[in-house]
């Protein structure tokens, strides 16, 4: 079977035709050694963004922790991805097995495969987002005729903000109108948009809140502070139900991989900060600068716990701003491996939604 280019970024509707045509037909056509049984040898093809908040994957690949923890039965297989919704035409397409997201991304998936095409492992990282503004913005008033970009049109900052700003009493449109324009563009393109005077903030993640405030802007919301304990999920691993059920000995390991450079990160922050500037370097030929990591670490919780209740609140907040319709989340959580490797290390359990 031909498969689609996971690289192009496809709308919602068309996520939804594509889950609902391969839905059934993936298990016929994917690679032998990730959709047989667990008898033979086993390809896990994992998915992640080179980024700060997906930092245990990086750090996991860039340090070999997934490969000690997957052993020689497993061949583990990377790919990057610069966006959600590539990564989940991925998996939608039998191109990937498993792949750390964001929060929106992963209800989409869901959804559109009526529940049955993802399954939320664990998490990763929580924080590391921001509101930062032009120096004379001082209230969310003074934001009224501002041009405010976000990642994408309903991605999970997208929706955070226009959310925020409807509880202040500001309206928005997806077409960009209303009393504060929405312009959605690409992380990168933002940097030189806020610097040429384009734009007058951005609700963004890092290290795209450092960039912004070493250009000369202030940081109005930390969105930690809108959320209980200052805890919501910015990052959490997603696998496949196809692969899940065909080789549950292989998410495990997976899982174990997840908690290793969790804690690797978590009790070396020094030397995963530097193995994060390397790995980015190999994929992008220019190392990310340390110091930059080292000014947008204290923003992030890097956390097996994928705060379950935030992704519910987030699918609440874009439901109210006209984003997306309600979800039925139930089942899209499968903690059991999660918990079994914290037990076996002493590690606090985390609750099955």
């Amino acid at each position: 079977m031909r498969r689609l280019p996971f690289r192009r970024l496809i709308s919602l509707a068309t996520l939804a035709v594509i889950g609902a045509a391969t839905m059934g037909t993936t298990a016929a056509c994917g690679d032998d050694d990730s959709a047989g049984g667990d008898s033979g040898p086993v390809t896990l093809r994992l998915g992640y963004f080179p980024n700060i908040t997906h930092a245990p994957a990086v750090v996991g690949v860039e340090k070999k922790i997934f490969e000690d923890k997957l052993g020689s039965d497993v061949k583990l297989e990377t790919k990057t991805f610069n966006a959600g919704p590539a990564a989940i035409e991925a998996i939608f397409s039998g191109a990937l097995d498993a792949t750390y997201i964001g929060p929106n991304p992963t209800v989409n998936a869901f959804s559109k495969s009526k529940g049955e095409a993802v399954r939320v492992i664990s998490g990763a990282a929580s924080g590391g987002v921001a509101l930062v503004v032009k120096p004379g913005i001082t209230s969310v008033e003074q934001l009224r005729g501002k041009k405010i970009a976000t990642p994408q049109l309903g991605n999970t900052q997208d929706v955070a903000i226009r959310y925020w700003l409807k509880e202040k009493g500001l309206k928005t449109t997806k077409e960009g109108g209303g009393d504060v324009k929405i312009v959605p563009q690409e992380n990168a393109q933002t940097v030189e948009t806020f610097s040429s005077g384009a734009i007058d903030g951005a609700w963004v993640p890092e290290p795209f809140v450092s960039r912004l405030v070493n250009a000369g802007g202030k940081v109005l919301v930390d969105e930690r502070d809108l959320w209980p304990d200052k805890k919501f999920v910015i990052t959490n691993l997603i696998v496949s139900t196809k692969f899940l059920k065909a080789h549950p000995d292989a998410v495990k390991k997976l899982v174990e991989g997840q908690v290793a450079a969790n804690d690797f990160v978590n009790t070396k922050p020094d030397e995963a900060q530097q193995a994060i500037s390397d790995h980015i370097g190999k994929i992008t030929g220019k190392p990310l600068d340390l110091k930059l990591i080292k000014q947008a670490w204290p923003t992030l919780l890097f956390t097996n716990d994928p705060i379950a209740s935030s992704l519910k609140t987030g699918l609440d907040h874009a439901v109210a701003v006209e984003l997306t319709q309600p979800v039925d989340l139930n089942g899209l959580y499968d903690l059991k491996y999660l918990n079994e490797v914290l037990k076996t290390q002493g590690q606090a359990e985390v609750t099955q939604p």
